[in-house]
């Protein structure tokens, strides 16, 4: 049983798996990927990251952790975000880097620095208006600990066009104990009479109505989770055919006993010499 195999089953067990989310009502029509990319209007950039690190808040950096800092504070990072929106009742999805992760094993990918998730713009909209700059305290069982994150939502929030590519990032769940954070990016229904049934993010790509709802429910990191409804196609047009079965990634390669990727020492120091795969 592969490990995506087998998160879903858990999840089932659990009464988990497949909870149907109402989906709009419009199917997707087939439109030229070209044409659905069109560029928009300007914006100045809002968010910033420190400087030499693309994966940490200028704001909230104090230095770049050690690689097993880095794993424990993404996994304590993305769980908590997902159980307090779960709390407040925001619906938001796995996405890019973070749905890969889950793919494999269900877990954050130990390269990956940030996280990535979805909402609706409705979603925004409330985030923006009722939720922007507020900090969340979140209480861990394991390990036992407490700690605050922030979400900032960016006041370009709703300018839906990519303009010059300095604010395609909706919003971001932010540690403030050292910067590390998750990119949050909202799909809207940007021309439903030209594209029916078609959502866009800020740059532009598209997602058909039926390969998004109604969400899948999973567990990821170890606690309940939303994905795409067809979350393998998603992932496919996301990072090429061959991307979903590659075994050795960054420096990490795939153990089928533990179901992990383990870190090849001698291998990291290289990749810095090659042009990585992008999970972003």
């Amino acid at each position: 049983m592969r490990a995506r195999e087998f998160i879903i089953a858990f999840a089932s067990a659990s009464l988990l798996l497949v909870h149907a989310i109402t989906s709009p009502q419009h199917e997707a029509g087939n439109y030229s990927i070209l044409e659905l990319r069109q560029a928009g209007t300007k914006g100045s950039k809002y968010f910033f990251e420190a400087a030499g690190y693309d994966h940490y808040d200028r704001d909230h950096f104090h230095g770049d952790l050690v690689y097993e800092e880095k794993r424990a504070a993404g996994k304590l990072l993305i769980r908590a975000y997902l159980e307090t929106f779960k709390r407040l009742g925001l619906e938001t999805w796995l996405a890019h880097g973070t749905l890969l992760g889950w793919w494999f094993n269900g877990k954050m990918l130990p390269w990956d620095d940030d996280g990535d998730t979805q909402v609706s713009i409705s979603t925004l909209k409330y985030m923006a208006e009722h939720l922007n700059r507020t900090t969340h305290r979140y209480k861990f069982a394991d390990p036992p600990l407490e700690l605050e994150y922030l979400l900032d939502v960016n006041p370009n929030w709703d300018e839906r066009r990519r303009g010059n590519g300095q604010n395609n990032i909706d919003a971001r769940w932010i540690d403030v104990r050292n910067g590390m954070f998750i990119d949050i990016t909202s799909l809207a229904e940007l021309e439903p009479e030209t594209y029916p049934g078609i959502w866009f993010c800020k740059n532009r790509n598209p997602f058909h109505t039926k390969d998004l709802f109604p969400m899948r429910r999973t567990v990821f990191e170890g606690v309940t989770a939303s994905i795409p409804h067809a979350y393998e196609s998603i992932l496919r047009n996301k990072y090429g055919q061959g991307a979903l079965d590659q075994t050795s990634y960054q420096g990490h390669s795939w153990d089928p006993e533990t179901k992990e990727f383990v870190l090849d020492r001698k291998k990291a120091r290289k990749r810095r010499q090659r042009s990585p795969l992008r999970t972003t």
